[in-house]
């Protein structure tokens, strides 16, 4: 009777599921060396950070075609090794999510997808970083990025769909965030849609996007158009185009971009331009080194223009 037992517990052993896990740690490191220049200023010479960051991603099989998944992120300031924005640790991102042939459900704290889906595929010079970074768009979003639940649609015939809704939890913002892929061969289409309701007020603040890039033979073309509306303020219209040529190991970039006068902010009086040239010379997947020339125009309203001359480095792990 012992040896049937035994072998009935070995066999009960062997018939459970073995989930498998896998974790990862990955970063970027990506410091400039910069001239640059604030309004009247006399030019300084800046060692800059640009978006670098420190994570941990993993993802468990359940089985059946359910996994599970977590993403932590952490940014920081490759100059000083500070957290960037303060002290608060994983900044970046803090989500846990179950993914299946539903799609996938998210919950934590991440970055507006509507801002994935569009600005970011259009300043794709240094993935929208830095003092390069897009300083024109309607941003109000990021301020409205904890306490969220999102849904990943599947893709379909091209098609995906992201949405997320914020808990205002009695204290902060309700927020909504919404967008729409479409992606096949080179092409890449999206709508968006980015809404937050400030607690206790009825002020609203709402942001339409439309994006589209396309790439071909060694030419990639991109470009947005996003309007913001803000209530009891004149609305803003928000536009950038951006053209990357590659040669062998070398990446040649423009970025021109501009808004209209409105909203409660920097732009309420009027408006402003911005453009950048980059290069980027790639030694490997992960590193490349870089020098680009970024200029933007406030049009006096109160901000002061900004210049910078700038080099750098940029590794992924």
């Amino acid at each position: 009777m012992k040896k049937i037992a035994l072998v009935a517990a070995l066999a009960a052993v062997s018939a459970a599921p073995a989930f498998a896990q896998s974790v990862t740690l990955w970063g970027r490191l990506n410091t400039t060396v910069e001239s640059q220049k604030v309004g009247s200023a006399d030019r300084k010479l800046a060692v800059q950070n640009n978006g670098s960051r420190l994570g941990f991603k993993g993802t468990e099989d359940l089985g059946g075609g359910l996994k599970a998944g977590f993403n932590l992120e952490h940014g920081l300031e490759s100059d000083t090794g500070v957290a960037t924005g303060g002290t608060t640790f994983w900044n970046r991102q803090a989500s846990v999510e179950l993914t299946g042939s539903f799609g996938t459900v998210r919950l934590g704290s991440w970055f507006p997808d509507s801002y994935f889906s569009s600005v970011d595929r259009t300043s794709n010079h240094n993935h929208d970083t830095g003092t390069s970074s897009d300083n024109l768009f309607s941003s109000f979003g990021f301020g409205a990025r904890t306490n969220k639940v999102g849904y990943f649609s599947p893709t379909v015939n091209g098609f995906n769909v992201i949405a997320s809704v914020r808990a205002g939890e009695g204290t902060g913002p309700r927020a909504f965030d919404l967008a729409v892929n479409y992606e096949v061969g080179g092409l890449h289409v999206a709508g968006t849609f980015a809404q937050n309701n400030q607690f206790g007020t009825s002020a609203k603040r709402k942001a339409y996007g439309l994006e589209a890039d396309y790439g071909f033979g060694p030419f990639l073309v991109t470009g947005y158009y996003q309007r913001e509306e803000v209530d009891g303020f004149k609305s803003r219209d928000i536009g950038r185009v951006s053209a990357m040529y590659t040669l062998g190991q070398s990446e040649f970039h423009i970025n021109v971009g501009g808004t209209k006068a409105g909203s409660d902010a920097e732009f309420r009086t009027g408006g402003a331009k911005q453009m950048t040239l980059g290069y980027n010379y790639n030694l490997s997947k992960r590193t490349k080194v870089y020098g680009f020339y970024t200029r933007t125009d406030y049009n006096g309203v109160g901000v002061a223009d900004f210049s910078s001359l700038a080099a750098g480095i940029r590794h992924n792990f």
